[in-house]
């Protein structure tokens, strides 16, 4: 965050903005993936941890502790402003795990 002259702290828009695509690629991304692994098995998961994650607990329950373990990270992160690494992050998420993901579904 930004100190201002007054003394009072000012949101960092660039922040704001690389947190909430980086929640947004979290979101998606599970999303998406409960909808891979509903439609084609556990098998087509490409993470081992989260594959292995899914044979213990459960797709459902698997998702959103690793999506909002994700998450809190990535708040954690922002909090700390090390918004550029929140921003690559983001764009790391839509690139490796969403595209692909809808890729997959929904390509015709």
């Amino acid at each position: 965050m930004n100190v201002g002259s007054s003394g009072a702290t000012r949101r960092n828009m660039f922040g704001d903005i690389a947190l909430l695509l980086f929640l947004l690629a979290q979101a998606s991304d599970g999303v998406l993936t409960y909808v891979g692994v509903a439609t084609y098995g556990v098998g087509i998961e490409g993470n081992p941890i989260i594959a292995w994650l899914m044979g213990a607990m459960g797709e459902g329950l698997a998702l959103t502790t690793a999506k909002v373990t994700a998450g809190l990270f990535g708040i954690a992160l922002h909090l700390s402003s090390v918004h550029k690494v929140v921003a690559v992050l983001a764009v790391f998420y839509f690139a490796v795990a969403v595209l692909p993901w809808v890729a997959i579904l929904f390509a015709v």
